[in-house]
C-alpha cells in the first residue's frame, strides 16, 4: 500500500540502500533512480554520509557506475569497504566488482511492493 505522505529524498534513498541484498552491489546513480531522484548520483553519497548510524545501512554494497569503490585506494574507508564486500562474497579485484555477477537487479515486484513512495 502506497503512502500518501512524501517521503524525503534522503529517506527514500536510505530506504533503496537498505533494500541492496548481501552479497549485491548498486551504483550511486542506479540508487538516485530508483529512489525517484534521477541524475542525482553525487546526492546519494551525501544521503549515506548523512545517515544515522542506528539506521545501519549497508553502505559498503553501493559503488560507482563502473564497478569500482569510489573511496581513494588505500584509504582507509577503501579498505574497509573491500573488506565487507568481500566478506559477502563479492569478488572485488583492485577496489573493482564485476557488475555482471553481483549487480543488485530487483524486479519489478519488489520494487512495487517495497517502496513506500
Amino acid at each position: 500500500m502506497q503512502s500518501d505522505i512524501k517521503a524525503s529524498p534522503m529517506t527514500q534513498i536510505w530506504h533503496i540502500v537498505s533494500m541492496i541484498p548481501e552479497g549485491k552491489v548498486s551504483s550511486y546513480g542506479k540508487i538516485a533512480d530508483l529512489a525517484g531522484l534521477p541524475g542525482r548520483a553525487r546526492y546519494v553519497s551525501k544521503a549515506l554520509k548523512a545517515a544515522p548510524d542506528s539506521l545501519a545501512l549497508p553502505w559498503h554494497r553501493v559503488i560507482n557506475s563502473q564497478g569500482k569503490i569510489s573511496f581513494a585506494e588505500h584509504s582507509q574507508p577503501y579498505i574497509d569497504q573491500m573488506e565487507r564486500l568481500r566478506g559477502e562474497g563479492v569478488m572485488v579485484n583492485r577496489g573493482k566488482v564485476k557488475l555482471s555477477d553481483h549487480e543488485w537487479r530487483p524486479d519489478m515486484a519488489t520494487l512495487v511492493l517495497s517502496i513506500p513512495f
